[in-house]
């Protein structure tokens, strides 16, 4: 009776389980959309012209400035090619001429990724003019081709100083691989360059049309300044862009041209099989979340869809060949899913053979479902008809933000012109004002109220123009509505900032976080197909009785499926098991680069892992550890338990540790031997915002003393510098001939002359000039409070992403140095590193060693970090310990070179035991200086006394010598 009673139990638990399951599926099911017509963007006139208005009062040195000076002037018809090999000069580059490449008709000249070059134009007629290229992008560092653009030795706009020309990139594999448990891997992605015909436009997608440049009548130089990445160029063109045929004028030409729609055609293409890509970061994805998604498994990973969060970015393209059966007229559909962006409708251009069939295709817009939907591009309920030829033809898609260009742009005016007002507020009160202090701020400010209305007025029209796109209320338009309101107050109130200051700083920031998101506008693609008018569209679902068996059946086998288990499952007679502790991405990127060059290489199998970090150190005392683990960080630990193996025993051990900086193997030295060679080596750089520096007339500090300098200078106008308190007093410690060790660690020498003087200028700089000590350096360095700071240099990858709105006004150099008497600045700075390991308890040591020295060379290091920046973007730039793999990683030739200098400063920190409590005294002593102001020299010495306590303990427990 007790048995059947728990059964009972069980299926009724199951029962509800299971309409829990199908309530949920019937939701979801419900929300999917049926096919529709994608019909284009619409917005009036008049708020068109408004914005305009607005836009040329608060753009500054920007194109929409320039073309309302010169917007009015002819668009002549002549047209002229410049060959690349006519260039009048070359500076800071050797140009190569090359006679024929990759099936250019003509001569054509190869550019490095610094310098510029030249070339002399007549123009016979004064006007507005396109500038084309013809490039072909040569290997280089795998980053998009950066450009400056001068006319006549200077940039005409701002963002003529930036100019983007992608890469081309395609899988390697025409078929996608599977590992052992049937699922599919990402393919790798591989250049595939091709000559290119590109008209110069804006990087960042803010305009919809290309640049138009002003060129009088007579001679002018245009100049091309290398930014980033070699450049084969064929010729330049000033020309006019033709214009593009409004769809109905396009329809009219068919019925002239006698073109009939196309019977019984259906051709569908799945997104995953693209031809070429902008960027390697556009792999095929897995989808599971319908049954529908194709080619489908309902618990195995199948790489089904494209694009999704890795298509965001303006200017990025993907492409596909489709082989049509037979000329005529044809529809053109795609099964998406655009569940990242509420509020808005994404954008796509749509190219066929190279140009834009009609101008509705320039913008396609893609609504906000979080299911996936099915659509075709159109008006009025009525699909556009392409005509196509029979044969093969490449459809295009590129990702361009639309009609909300002018949204855009007005609101990044508005962030810039809001940035700018409050550093001048807070030069006048401090980020902390007091708020019973009357500042008269509109009398040291006289534009503020009249910039408080004029950008509250602005934010209004954007956000009307938003709710006009979307046809009626947009979600996205409530930090647009908030901060006009509220600066609409201030106008009104500026008595009240004081208290509010806060409030409207972060109303700042989040109108930064809008821009950044906005501008990012994903899209996923599971098939796209052109069809006959008379065949009818499928259907987006397979209904909700597959529905339902896909959910069960997922839940089902969620039980038995691994996908954390990474391995190849091939046995040879040599193995080794890696342990990685990272993401599954790296894991799965790590495992095809095995499969693909290691093993077949070397004949050596392996096990590769994927663990929590915290599991490493107990599982290899409990004897389960592995082989080999990465990205080993607290190497002493297992080296004083004698739980590693002294890798200089083996071959060829002294040609490995020649790929690295000797400051990288600092902290994985235990008494004679190294305990793991370096993956990873980070450190410190100065960062600085260029525009503000230059405002205030200061340069970037190279030594201590220049730093003393600006300190009360930024100061006086309200501002702080970023020095983190760990770092500053590393750096100064080793810049004056200090260290941290006495005899291989059997004391600190923190008590010598050096170490005293250092810890009390250290903390003189937080008592005395009052630094602060904890700051969010990221947001406060965006907003300009801190315009001078200290930060590892991996917080570049950041930045770059997280900070749009001041791209290209900051950069970084070295840290400030300290001159010593032979008269030469030292910029010594500590480094941090990770490293790859060997436990004692290796099976196979030697088949370990082979893989540690293929996994630290050069190719496989440039390979990984290549391939998780492709993945994850510029936020996961891999911070090399390899100089060789550093080097071809896709930094800037001058952001390298600030790099190398810097690095060879760099010391490493030495580990010995008990070396914990030396960080946790030396801050115990720095705060009792801050708060309780004792007196810093014998405070340090205290506090010493018992950091050598603490390592002669730790000595004697395991059997090191303390005298």
């Amino acid at each position: 009776m007790r048995k059947v009673t728990r059964k009972t139990k069980a299926i009724t638990a199951a029962l509800l389980a299971l309409v829990i399951v199908l309530t949920v599926i019937f939701a979801a099911s419900s929300n999917e959309a049926s096919s529709s017509v994608l019909e284009p963007i619409k917005v009036s006139p008049e708020a068109l012209m408004n914005n305009s208005a607005v836009l040329k009062a608060a753009s500054g040195g920007r194109y929409e400035t320039y073309l309302a000076e010169y917007g009015s002037q002819p668009r002549p018809a002549s047209a002229q090619t410049i060959e690349a090999e006519s260039f009048a000069a070359a500076e800071g580059m050797e140009v190569r001429n090359i006679t024929s490449y990759e099936g250019s008709e003509t001569p054509v000249i190869q550019t490095e990724d610094t310098g510029a070059v030249h070339w002399d134009v007549l123009v016979e007629e004064e006007g507005l003019y396109h500038i084309g290229l013809r490039y072909f992008p040569v290997k280089g560092n795998s980053s998009p081709i950066e450009r400056e653009l001068l006319i006549d030795g200077k940039a005409p706009f701002d963002e003529a100083s930036r100019l983007v020309f992608s890469r081309v990139w395609r899988n390697e594999l025409s078929e996608v691989d599977q590992d052992s448990r049937g699922n599919d891997l990402r393919p790798r992605q591989i250049e595939s360059p091709e000559w290119q015909d590109s008209v110069i436009r804006d990087s960042e997608g803010y305009y919809k049309e290309p640049f138009s440049f002003y060129l009088s009548k007579g001679n002018h130089r245009i100049t091309l300044v290398s930014l980033r990445e070699p450049m084969i160029i064929d010729y330049l063109k000033i020309y006019q862009e033709k214009e593009i045929p409004a769809y109905l004028e396009v329809e009219q030409n068919y019925v002239k041209q006698g073109y009939s729609k196309t019977s019984g055609q259906f051709i569908k293409f799945q997104g995953e099989s693209a031809s070429l890509k902008s960027n390697p970061s556009l792999y095929p994805l897995n989808d599971r979340s319908s049954p529908g998604t194709e080619p489908y498994h309902v618990s195995k990973i199948r790489m089904n869809t494209i694009g999704g969060v890795n298509w965001k970015v303006p200017g990025q393209w993907i492409s596909w060949d489709v082989d049509i059966p037979e000329d005529g007229l044809y529809e053109f559909g795609l099964r998406y899913k655009q569940n990242a962006v509420r509020g808005i409708r994404v954008v796509r251009t749509l190219t066929i053979d190279g140009s834009v069939p009609f101008k509705e295709a320039e913008a396609i817009p893609f609504n906000y479902d979080g299911a996936w939907q099915m659509g075709s591009p159109g008006e009025d309920g009525k699909p556009y008809l392409f005509y196509l030829t029979k044969g093969k033809h490449e459809i295009k898609l590129e990702l361009s933000i639309g009609e909300l260009t002018d949204t855009i742009r007005m609101v990044r005016s508005t962030i810039q012109q809001l940035n700018a007002l409050y550093l001048k507020i807070i030069m006048i009160t401090s980020t902390v004002p007091d708020p019973f202090r009357d500042y008269e701020l509109d009398k040291k400010i006289p534009e503020l109220q009249d910039v408080f209305m004029k950008q509250s007025e602005l934010l209004s029209k954007a956000a009307d123009q938003m709710d006009q796109m979307v046809g009626g209320t947009s979600g996205s338009t409530a930090i647009l509505r908030t901060t006009s309101f509220q600066l609409s107050d201030l106008g009104s109130r500026p008595e009240t900032l004081n208290s509010r200051l806060k409030q409207f700083k972060d109303n700042v920031t989040a109108l930064g976080t809008w821009l950044l998101s906005v501008s990012h506008q994903p899209l996923e693609i599971d098939y796209l197909y052109f069809k006959s008018p008379d065949v009818k569209t499928p259907a987006v679902s397979t209904g909700f009785v597959s529905k339902s068996v896909h959910e069960v059946m997922s839940f089902t086998k969620s039980f038995s499926e691994n996908y954390n288990h990474v391995s190849n499952g091939n046995k040879k007679d040599k193995e080794v098991t890696v342990w990685i502790a990272a993401g599954r991405d790296q894991a799965q990127l790590l495992r095809s680069m095995i499969d693909n060059s290691f093993t077949p290489q070397t004949g050596i199998s392996v096990n590769l892992q994927l663990v929590n970090p915290a599991v490493v150190l107990p599982a290899t005392l409990a004897g389960k550890g592995p082989d080999i683990a990465l990205t080993q960080g607290d190497v002493i630990n297992f080296a004083l338990r004698n739980a590693l193996q002294d890798l200089t025993v083996f071959p060829e051990f002294e040609k490995v540790k020649s790929r690295f900086m000797d400051s990288a193997f600092t902290g994985f030295k235990y008494k004679n031997g190294i305990y793991a060679i370096p993956e990873t080596q980070s450190f410190p750089m100065l960062f600085y915002r260029k525009d503000i520096l230059d405002e205030l007339n200061l340069k970037v500090p190279e030594t201590w003393e220049d730093m003393y300098k600006i300190i009360p200078e930024l100061q006086k106008h309200n501002m702080d510098l970023a020095l983190p308190t760990n770092i500053v007093f590393d750096t100064m410690l080793y810049q004056n001939g200090g260290q941290y060790y006495q005899d291989n660690g059997i004391a600190t020498d923190l008590d010598s002359e050096i170490g005293i003087n250092t810890f009390q200028k250290w903390t003189e700089l937080y008592t005395n000039y009052k630094l602060p000590i904890e700051f969010d350096f990221i947001n406060r360095f965006r907003t300009g409070e801190m315009p001078l700071g200290i930060a590892d240099y991996t917080t570049y990858n950041f930045l770059t992403i997280f900070a749009p709105e001041i791209r290209g006004q900051w950069n970084f150099s070295a840290l400030p140095g300290t001159l010593g008497r032979d008269g030469i600045v030292r910029h010594d700075t500590l480094s941090t590193s990770t490293g790859t390991v060997m436990f004692k308890n290796a099976v196979n040591k030697e088949a370990g060693w082979e893989f540690i020295k293929w996994w630290t060379d050069a190719e496989p290091q440039v390979t990984f970090g290549r391939e998780m920046e492709a993945i994850l973007g510029e936020s996961a730039r891999y911070a090399a310990a390899n100089i060789e793999a550093l080097k071809q990683l896709p930094w800037s030739a001058r952001e390298l070179k600030q790099l190398t200098d810097e690095l060879k400063w760099v010391v490493g920190r030495p580990a010995v035991p008990g070396g914990y409590s030396l960080d946790r005294h030396v801050y115990n002593a720095f705060y009792e200086v801050y708060t309780d102001g004792s007196e810093p020299r014998e405070t340090l010495e205290n506090y010493v006394r018992t950091i050598n306590q603490e390592i002669t303990i730790k000595r004697q427990e395991f059997g090191l010598p303390t005298k």
